[in-house]
């Protein structure tokens, strides 16, 4: 029997894909979960499985083809079966082709790496995205890398005698970035949220650090200011389990999660992601040093798998030394608390009525006001400060 297999909902609202590469040509034997396709969206590379045995007819989707979710990309069935579905082109992007002038068409290059949300942009904008170089990991081609070729394109090719004024650029706004609005709006309309922020003393949690990072480079391991705030935060969450939790609207039932599984947010020139450290509490500081740099090299090359996306009980967005003294981190809903770190500073402050220099932090607690009310985010924050001061109090569960 025939079987005209579509490109499956990979989840995450996700509505198309790029099709990657193929392990499988027309004519080949296939197993049932044998791997047919790998597929690049938005936010994962994910590879599919076949649903059934039985050979390849026919292939409707070329390497590099951005298909839409429920379209058939292959046909599977039995030797000498027929099908009257044939391959078809990739279809011509409408807004491309009515705003901008036709531009010959290159081979293909299969090579380059870069989401379906940039290759759109970069037909909308009539560009070869085999001539744009990628800045992205592993020569990654991004939306900014595309924009800058477009924009150094027009500059050489725009005559200077005659400059306009009022020109703009409209850029759509889809994949990652879409989804980060999408998720931040709701969150926004959804919660009620509210932001404590908190001052913190981390000169004993420098030197900790800088202690641990001969050992760390043995094993192996990068060792950031991350991993020791992720060890307060899960103990500061066992002691108010209220901030590890989400609300069923429908049931109107606050839902205590018993597993501690922290969101870290990642910048990945694309957008905002947040990918997952499960099992937090069960891990040693350099464990936790190496999922964080994991996930975020994943991240950052769109490598990430559902699984690393999905499942998290409370998030964590650290700016660190890219700028700012604080900020109010929008929640990760349907979490009901999200924790904001600061870069480090030295500065003058008082001590036992002397005037000294110390690493000086801030930290931000978002929580939703309706679950949470100011005196138990008020503790809780006043703990992972206290931590975090005086990080002897994780040195028993550090390594």
């Amino acid at each position: 029997m025939v079987l005209e297999f579509k490109l499956p909902d990979v989840g995450e609202g996700v509505a198309e894909g790029e099709i990657r590469r193929w392990f499988v040509k027309i004519g080949d034997q296939v197993s049932e979960n044998q791997p047919l396709v790998e597929v690049m969206t938005d936010k994962v590379t994910v590879e599919i499985p076949s649903p059934k045995s039985g050979t390849v007819l026919d292939i409707l989707a070329k390497e590099g083809q951005v298909v839409k979710v429920g379209t058939t990309i292959i046909i599977i069935g039995e030797k000498g079966e027929h099908t009257t579905l044939r391959s078809q082109p990739e279809p011509k992007s409408i807004e491309a082709s009515s705003i901008t002038p036709p531009v010959s068409a290159p081979a293909r290059a299969a090579s380059v790496l870069a989401t379906p949300a940039t290759r759109r942009l970069a037909r909308e904008l009539g560009i070869d995205i085999a001539q744009v170089r990628g800045t992205g990991d592993d020569g990654r081609v991004t939306e900014e890398d595309v924009r800058r070729h477009s924009s150094a394109t027009t500059a050489a090719t725009t005559p200077t005698a005659s400059p306009v004024k009022g020109v703009e650029e409209r850029v759509p706004l889809r994949g990652v970035r879409r989804r980060m609005a999408e998720s931040m709006a709701m969150s926004l309309r959804t919660t009620a949220q509210f932001t404590l922020i908190d001052e913190v003393d981390v000169s004993k949690l420098v030197a900790t650090r800088e202690t641990l990072k001969p050992l760390a480079e043995k094993n192996g391991v990068k060792i950031t200011y991350l991993p020791f705030v992720i060890k307060a935060v899960v103990k500061a969450l066992k002691e108010y389990p209220y901030l590890n939790a989400s609300l069923d609207d429908a049931k109107q039932e606050i839902v205590l999660k018993k597993d501690y599984n922290i969101g870290v947010a990642v910048d990945t020139g694309e957008g905002l992601v947040v990918p997952v450290i499960r099992d937090a509490d069960k891990k040693s500081l350099f464990d936790l040093a190496r999922n964080v740099e994991d996930l975020a090299q994943k991240a950052r090359s769109s490598r990430l798998e559902l699984d690393d996306i999905k499942g998290g009980t409370f998030s964590i967005t650290s700016l660190g030394a890219l700028g700012g003294l604080l900020a109010t981190p929008i929640i990760h809903y349907p979490e009901v608390a999200i924790l904001g770190v600061h870069r480090i500073d030295k500065k003058p402050v008082v001590r036992d009525g002397q005037i000294v220099v110390r690493d000086i932090a801030h930290i931000s607690l978002s929580f939703d006001h309706r679950i949470i009310d100011g005196a138990t985010a008020g503790r809780f924050t006043s703990r992972i400060k206290e931590m975090l001061e005086e990080p002897n109090q994780l040195i028993p569960e550090l390594v």
